[in-house]
């Protein structure tokens, strides 16, 4: 045939256009010899839609062309390690598992190309297994690419085809720790039901650190690909984030929030402007979305639908509740800014590291002041924190450095293993010094602070949701600076103690924050963190018993 002809693309239409164009495609890419330019991704995704979900209508928007904007970087060789982070129903699996692979091996003719994919579940990825080789064993798709390949095992784990391409199924932490694939995907390595558990977890993000890169084909030219919603701090994108490791990275919340563009190597950005503007309206309409966080509840909704695993403002503790201590307010207390007011009751609140699994945890400390202003209303200031990985010697003369500073009345160390042997020497230096300063008190200057070992009941969060009435009621302030448009700079170390209360109990790091929940137990028990209705009561009753002096015993006469 010398005519030319108007052929129409490679793929150009859904399976509801009429059965004679498809067939006439077919017969035109016949003439051809199958010679034309491969269409995108997209394109392959509308045309194989119905051999996939012949029951469910396609909705397109621009976040499913994002996601294949990126997993063709990585077919062209631009990205060898990306990270996408979206919502639930975003189509994830299917595009990653069933129809990259399938477009790979067909039009972008790479039938060679070994995909290992690993998810929370096995179950999963064979799922994915089956409906990849529903897809390529298509009528249609073999008529198009049936000489690329020929399928030579068909399994539910794994399928092989004559060119050494293989796409094989596994779990984390499965049995395809021996596989080794051009394409790792990692899809889903979180179970959302299993994020609570530390162990689950860490076990997970273990598991990757250790093994992942040991699957790859060749280091240079192989590809990782990670799809997954958010489910913690310290989850596998939260470890590589917190590592600056170079993946290009999708990152794509359900509600736009300004200010949070990753780190994109092919120059991707949200075509969004307005805070609140939707990821894909056409599928998840407002009125959806609104019932979705509603019925998830703020800590699901934002770690699985806005990728950032706290809520906005904070989760237990909201960073609202927190009170600024600056020049505007310090006449309160008496004193000029920037200094302290003189404190009633002072206290430091030490987190202690593990000595034995959690090594590389640091040992953390918060200082409390109780003071009350002119108006006679108590108030909590937070004066100091800091965390840090501290041999025992270092730590104990932190400690006291930091009661001389302070002139800390009471040091709280919960009573645990690692923490025994730094009140022992707490107490036994004191014990040194106090014998010292017999013989000659101007020999040494030291605070003079007592150390007390806290059993606390219940877990970390229960401690913390104990005292959060003590934060909305505005009990507790934290030195900060005006910017004079009515926000405040809080001080760097005020703000990671803010920070791991806001994200407690998804947050990478917990020690400032189990660190505060201790002091402010403590506060409470002694009386001196009081709401002001009970500041009121205490008033109130005060004046209702009063009564006359009273002898303690009948006198004899």
């Amino acid at each position: 045939m010398n005519a030319k002809v108007d052929t129409p693309p490679l793929v150009y239409a859904d399976l509801a256009a009429s059965q004679k164009l498809i067939v006439d495609e077919i017969k035109l890419r016949r003439e051809r010899k199958r010679q034309a330019k491969p269409g995108g991704l997209i394109p392959f995704v509308r045309y194989f839609w119905k051999v996939i979900e012949p029951e469910t209508k396609l909705v397109e928007g621009w976040l499913l062309d994002a996601i294949a904007e990126h997993l063709e970087a990585v077919t062209l060789g631009k990205v060898t390690r990306l990270l996408i982070n979206v919502p639930p129903g975003s189509m994830k699996s299917l595009m990653v598992n069933v129809f990259w692979p399938a477009w790979e091996w067909g039009p972008m003719g790479m039938s060679h190309l070994r995909y290992v994919s690993f998810s929370y579940s096995s179950g999963l990825t064979e799922r994915d297994n089956l409906k990849f080789k529903k897809l390529v064993v298509h009528d249609t798709y073999r008529e198009l690419w049936g000489d690329k390949f020929t399928l030579e095992k068909e399994g539910e784990v794994t399928i092989t085809n004559n060119k050494t391409g293989v796409k094989f199924a596994s779990s984390v932490g499965g049995i395809g720790t021996g596989q080794r694939g051009d394409r790792v995907i990692l899809d889903d390595p979180h179970n959302v039901h299993k994020s609570e558990s530390d162990v689950v977890r860490t076990d997970t993000v273990r598991w990757f650190r250790e093994t992942i890169t040991d699957r790859l084909n060749n280091l240079d030219d192989s590809s990782i690909v990670i799809i997954m919603q958010r489910v913690h701090q310290l989850d596998v994108s939260g470890f590589i984030l917190e590592n600056a490791w170079p993946y290009c990275h999708l990152m794509v919340p359900m509600e736009f929030e300004s200010g949070r563009e990753p780190f994109n190597t092919i120059g991707w950005h949200d075509p969004r402007t307005e805070d609140g503007d939707l990821a894909w309206p056409e599928r998840f309409s407002p009125e959806a979305v609104a019932n979705i966080e509603r019925e998830k509840g703020s800590w699901a909704y934002a770690g699985q639908y806005q990728q950032r695993p706290s809520p906005r403002g904070g989760g237990i503790i909201k960073r609202e509740h927190w009170r600024p201590y600056t020049s505007d307010n310090c006449g309160n207390f008496g004193v000029p800014w920037p200094l302290f007011p003189q404190m009633s009751y002072t206290v430091l609140s030490l987190d202690t590291a593990q000595t034995e699994k959690k090594v590389n945890d640091p040992s953390a400390a918060v200082i409390l002041g109780v003071v009350r202003d002119i108006w006679e209303n108590r108030r909590l200031i937070l004066m100091w924190a800091w965390a840090e990985r501290l041999e025992l010697y270092d730590l104990v003369r932190k400690i006291e450095d930091t009661c001389k500073k302070f002139r800390v009345n009471r040091v709280l160390i919960e009573d645990k293993a690692s923490g025994h042997p730094v009140a022992q020497e707490l107490r036994r230096r004191a014990r040194t010094i106090s014998e010292v300063l017999s013989h000659n008190p101007k020999t040494l200057d030291r605070a003079d602070f007592g150390v007390q070992l806290i059993t606390p009941e219940g877990d970390k969060v229960a401690r913390m949701y104990s005292v959060q009435n003590l934060f909305e009621c505005g009990l507790i302030w934290a030195p900060a600076e005006s910017t004079g448009n009515g926000d405040y700079l809080y001080k760097d170390w005020a703000e990671k103690v803010m920070t791991e209360c806001a994200e407690m109990p998804k947050g990478a790091h917990d020690d400032l924050a189990d660190a505060m929940s201790q002091a402010l137990t403590h506060l409470r028990l002694l009386g001196l963190a009081t709401l002001p209705d009970e500041d009121e009561m205490d008033h109130i009753d005060d004046n209702k018993y009063v009564r006359a002096p009273q002898a303690l015993y009948p006198a004899f006469g």
